[in-house]
């Protein structure tokens, strides 16, 4: 089995940078053989708020994220949390708030990692 770690920097909307490595993410999950983990620092924590009204035409991050959670693991950094405001009741099911040393063990059990 291969694990897979993503790292993730990017807002959600503005650029497609977070909505492709979501995307890349929840097609890696999907293979028996690939452990997936998703890591969301800076900007990219809001990838993860519950609820967001996405206009006509944009893709909906809560559902990319749900295929992830299916079979892998999202985390977002409590520091990046903080920084915007957000609290743990506003997190997509399954999304949890996490810390740079789950991010540094993650690391280390990687046999990829890839950043965006």
């Amino acid at each position: 089995m291969s694990a897979f770690l993503f790292i993730i920097n990017d807002a959600c909307y503005g650029s497609e940078r977070a909505f492709n490595a979501l995307r890349l993410a929840g097609s890696l999950s999907a293979r028996k053989q690939a452990q997936v983990r998703v890591y969301l620092q800076s900007d990219a924590v809001s990838c993860a708020r519950a609820g967001q009204k996405v206009p006509m035409g944009h893709y909906n991050l809560e559902l990319v994220l749900a295929k992830i959670l299916r079979k892998g693991e999202v985390a977002l950094c409590g520091d990046g949390m903080d920084a915007r405001g957000m609290t743990d009741v506003e997190l997509v099911a399954g999304v949890r708030r996490s810390s740079p040393g789950e991010l540094a063990d993650w690391t280390v059990d990687a046999d990829k990692i890839l950043i965006f």
